[in-house]
């Protein structure tokens, strides 16, 4: 029996690495985490790009995942799954930060309300199960577009409309948010689409570390955001907290 092709092993493992965190990583940095040269490094991660499983910016020469691999991803996932594996922890969420808690999945150049948990107070609020919400202007769909789950193509095709005077309406002024969302691992939207709304979200991830989908918190600014203007990081800390919790339960290695 014909034993493992190397050369597929060790796509497998520049995949995994480039799965197991938020930032992009550098030949060099590929290379010394897998014990391998660079020559042989930079030749498998040319083939990846070939095929779309791994882009390389233009600006660092950085590689992270590419689309179609995070497409290919997501399709083994079921939204009935995600959603039915999120609801103790979306739950559960809602009850410590007293805030509501959505879980957004991408939808035709959008992002879909897949469960919505209500802020546990008595307030009026509405069900959001089933809304569309624009990618570029939304805390969930920041985090489908900054690690790939939506493609960037499809916010441009649906188009930057600004919402408010916050909105990221420009290509470069979206580009620069959804880097800083692969740094730091989160997303925050403040009063970008509703004026006096905030909200915060976190990446879900699947087998493999890819994203499945996104988990938020959304409620009035004053509640979401300190006297500066920031997300309140005891919200962010719940938030990521629940977002592992669900990744694990999905299969997702420690991250």
């Amino acid at each position: 029996m014909a034993g493992p092709v190397q050369s597929i092993e060790r796509a497998a493992a520049i995949l995994r690495l480039l799965a197991g965190g938020p930032r992009r990583l550098g030949l060099g940095e590929v290379a010394a985490s897998l014990g391998l040269a660079k020559g042989t490094t930079h030749g498998i991660l040319r083939t990846l790009q070939h095929v779309d499983f791994v882009e390389q910016d233009a600006a660092t020469g950085k590689y992270q995942l590419g689309a179609a691999l995070l497409h290919l991803g997501t399709s083994y996932l079921d939204v009935n799954e995600l959603r039915s594996r999120s609801i103790n922890w979306a739950d559960a969420l809602a009850a410590r930060s007293g805030e509501a808690v959505r879980l957004g999945t991408p939808l035709e150049g959008r992002v879909l309300v897949v469960h919505h948990v209500f802020r546990p107070d008595d307030t009026l609020q509405t069900l959001d199960v089933g809304s569309l919400l624009p990618l570029h202007a939304s805390s969930l769909g920041k985090v489908l577009l900054a690690f790939g789950t939506a493609p960037m193509e499809s916010a441009l095709e649906s188009g930057l409309d600004a919402y408010t005077r916050h909105t990221l309406a420009t290509p470069e002024e979206l580009g620069r948010a959804l880097a800083e969302v692969r740094d730091v691992g989160w997303a925050a939207e403040v009063q970008e689409m509703s004026m006096g709304e905030a909200a915060v979200a976190a990446p879900i991830r699947g087998h493999g570390g890819l994203v499945v989908g996104a988990i938020g918190l959304s409620g009035p600014v004053e509640r979401i955001c300190h006297g500066q203007g920031r997300p309140r990081p005891n919200l962010i800390t719940l938030l990521r907290e629940a977002a592992r919790a669900i990744s694990r339960d999905l299969g997702a290695a420690r991250w």
